[in-house]
């Protein structure tokens, strides 16, 4: 589909130590791979050029992006970045994920690992809104908005400069008519693993 942006790319974060999971949470099986398999699939399907996976506490995460893109072919689209001080937080994993991106990139994907039922046709339908004039764009379900989110290049200078472990939420609230939510019936925009089943 075609969305009116060309150099769109995409990030997956994936750095984090999965505390409340007991660790170990995205190389965790889940349907007939593991947990971060469907957090790829949903950033593959976007209409992204490359798609950025940001690692840090979980090296398992290395090996199970490599095999995910082998097996769907998807290998020269796949980049890996190291977030040194991932332990600072989301923003921190966001801010290493955005210094990787090509110095051309027009809009950046934010994809959560730990996020496996993101509708795979929602991203042309953020970059349709980057494309008429959007700073960024994300799903909303209900009252809710969700991810993955689409930032525009002009807020790029600022998720740099963010902190904690919020990512760009406080960005996002602040942007008023420059964001635009677009309304999803798929509750797979809000929800996230934390916790192990059972």
């Amino acid at each position: 589909m075609a969305t009116g942006v060309e150099a769109l790319d995409a990030i997956v974060l994936a750095a984090g130590a999965g505390k409340r999971f007991g660790g170990g949470k995205l190389s965790s099986p889940w349907g007939e791979g593991v947990l971060l398999d469907a957090a790829l699939a949903a950033a593959f399907a976007s209409p992204a050029r490359t798609v950025s996976v940001v690692w840090g506490a979980d090296g398992r995460v290395l090996e199970a992006a490599s095999r995910f893109a082998s097996r769907t072919g998807q290998t020269s689209r796949l980049r890996m970045i190291h977030a040194r001080d991932h332990a600072e937080g989301m923003a921190a994993s966001m801010r290493a994920g955005v210094e990787g991106l090509p110095r051309d990139c027009a809009g950046a994907f934010i994809f959560l690992g730990d996020m496996p039922r993101v509708p795979h046709d929602l991203s042309a339908r953020l970059a349709q809104a980057l494309a008429a004039g959007a700073w960024a764009a994300a799903p909303v379900h209900g009252e809710r908005r969700g991810h993955p989110v689409l930032f525009g290049a002009k807020l790029f200078a600022v998720l740099k400069t963010q902190t904690g472990d919020r990512g760009g939420g406080q960005l996002l609230d602040a942007l008023g008519e420059d964001l635009v939510l677009v309304p999803v019936e798929d509750a797979g925009v809000l929800f996230d693993v934390d916790l192990k089943a059972g």
